[in-house]
């Protein structure tokens, strides 16, 4: 692999690793709420969360321009107060990756919440466990495996994402350009078939990599339950 080729790989999995870090909390929040609550605009807020699932990549792009951008609402207010600009940086790829990976992440885990049995948490309670504990104690190990499918869906899908991130961040080599972006370049330069295939195997790996990691931990930890 050329250093070009390298730096892609390690981007890629930077902006991997802190969109997945970026949805945990708030992914996990709205999986809740959406599995244990019902209030005014559930429908709209669930569909919202699935937006990016069925918009194309480059729409949730364009709107993380209009928001992020220099000249957006948000994107303006965190430069003028903090000097911080998101457009053509690994950052505002890691963003634009969280946002099309939190889908994925709150269905697995809203699934999750959903097989939980809440007579075990109201057992809990009655016996003078509090909200938090409840939830430390019996409904997080319960959830894990539910946990660990979404980290590795959203993990895999940041990996991969394309669409969004050319049109929020651009194509820029050791910023933005991450292994779809790499492809995407060595296909519109002549000879980089090779390249492109090189990087194409490799997203393949990875992709495998984390999925077997996920069965194999959720396995070891069904039988740790069961034990």
């Amino acid at each position: 692999m050329t250093p070009l080729e390298i730096e892609a790989l390690s981007l890629s999995l930077k902006v991997a690793l802190w969109s997945v870090l970026g949805v945990l909390l708030p992914g996990t929040a709205l999986a809740w709420l959406l599995a244990r609550r019902n209030f005014p605009g559930k429908a709209v807020l669930d569909a919202l969360v699935h937006l990016p699932l069925v918009v194309p990549p480059v729409v949730v792009g364009y709107l993380l321009l209009v928001l992020l951008g220099r000249r957006g609402p948000l994107g303006a207010a965190l430069y003028d107060l903090f000097g911080v600009t998101l457009v053509f940086s690994w950052q505002g790829a890691a963003i634009a990756a969280g946002v099309m990976a939190l889908p994925l992440y709150v269905r697995a885990v809203r699934l999750s919440f959903e097989s939980v049995d809440e007579r075990l948490e109201t057992a809990a309670r009655t016996l003078g466990a509090g909200r938090l504990r409840v939830f430390a104690t019996v409904t997080l190990p319960l959830i894990v495996p539910g946990l660990l499918t979404g980290v590795v869906l959203a993990f895999a899908r940041a990996l991969g994402e394309f669409g969004a991130t050319i049109t929020f961040v651009s194509n820029i080599p050791g910023q933005t350009r991450t292994l779809p972006l790499a492809i995407y370049s060595a296909l519109q330069s002549p000879d980089g078939e090779a390249a492109a295939l090189r990087l194409t195997i490799l997203s393949v790996i990875l992709a495998f990599a984390a999925i077997a990691a996920s069965e194999l931990i959720a396995r070891r930890y069904g039988r740790a339950l069961e034990s």
